[in-house]
């Protein structure tokens, strides 16, 4: 079962204050004030907009802001590797706080592979509004300088209806091209959650989620989208499991190919999937810390570690999953 933010009996503001941690110690100043050596973050609604406030330190924000001369616009990001939690707790906050989600992850905005890609459903969604979800031809390249663009034009709707924007997903170079964008720093001011959760455990969440992926139907939905002239360095088509799933679909195509052999291939495409995905999930986490150490951006750490132990620690019969690169 996935974790579920608004099980736990916490509000949202109770669940911040329980997951956070002290912030790294960061050697450079932002907007001539010291780092924060702890962050409590509390939201509030002031004269029908949404603002975001520390309770003992300035405000959280990109690494040139400066709310004190120039109000800014409030935004929301919510980080974090694949498979912990993002668009979970992005749903719970926008249930809280009048809000509308911009989708974040380079795979999640294109049209299509909604199994593979992991995307929310719409019962999922809840009824809260989504931007950038679904909506790219599958055969283009979306790149960062894409997002910032139809990011940027989201987050001046959203802003235009009085709510808050609340930025998910796990592609930390669109977040970064778009915190880093000059028109965004001069117009917003950023809080940023980071779901994280313990790498030895979140690595047999994502096996567990490939699995049942399998089950939902991810080989045939592949199968429909799948190309042997395709390239798999553009468009959706660089998503995990597409590639991993040639060879499996070629051997299919082969009338010398017999069932002992597909089965093979087919398990050795799943295992690669598990092992790509766990590889995905460290890099990502490693990209967040260079955000914190290196560009000094100040983040608010949420540990999710124990109720993933609680929820993934085993799988249906008992065994633990090892995942080995």
């Amino acid at each position: 079962m996935p974790i579920v933010f608004h099980q736990l009996p916490f509000t949202l503001i109770q669940i911040i204050k329980y997951y956070s941690q002290p912030q790294p110690t960061v050697t450079t100043t932002v907007a001539n004030h010291p780092p924060p050596s702890q962050t409590t973050l509390f939201l509030t609604n002031i004269n029908q907009k949404m603002m975001c406030k520390m309770a003992l330190a300035p405000l959280l924000q990109t690494p040139t802001c400066s709310i004190v001369k120039f109000p800014k616009e409030k935004v929301v990001v919510v980080m974090g590797a694949t498979g912990a939690g993002k668009s979970r707790l992005a749903i719970d906050l926008a249930a809280q706080y009048p809000a509308e989600i911009i989708n974040s992850d380079k795979m999640k905005v294109y049209e299509g592979l909604d199994i593979l890609t992991n995307k929310i459903t719409k019962e999922e969604r809840d009824g809260m509004p989504h931007h950038l979800l679904g909506v790219v031809d599958p055969e283009t390249d979306f790149t960062a300088e894409n997002f910032v663009l139809e990011a940027s034009l989201a987050l001046k709707s959203v802003v235009g209806r009085k709510k808050l924007p609340i930025i998910s997903g796990g592609s930390n170079s669109f977040i970064e091209a778009l915190v880093e964008d000059r028109e965004f720093r001069s117009s917003y001011e950023t809080c940023f959650l980071w779901v994280d959760v313990e790498l030895s455990v979140l690595y047999q969440v994502l096996a567990d989620r490939i699995d049942r992926k399998v089950v939902n139907g991810m080989v045939d939905e592949v199968r429909e989208f799948y190309n042997p002239k395709a390239d798999y360095s553009k468009g959706i088509r660089r998503a995990i499991g597409v590639q991993e799933l040639d060879s499996y679909f070629r051997a299919i195509d082969s009338s010398y190919t017999d069932e002992k052999t597909l089965d093979m291939l087919l398990d050795s495409a799943i295992h690669e999937m598990k092992i790509n995905t766990c590889k995905l999930a460290r890099r990502q986490v490693e990209k967040i810390h260079q955000l914190i150490n290196v560009k000094g951006w100040q983040i608010n750490r949420l540990d999710a570690t124990k109720v993933y132990k609680k929820n993934h620690s085993e799988d249906a019969d008992g065994n633990k999953i090892s995942i080995e690169f």
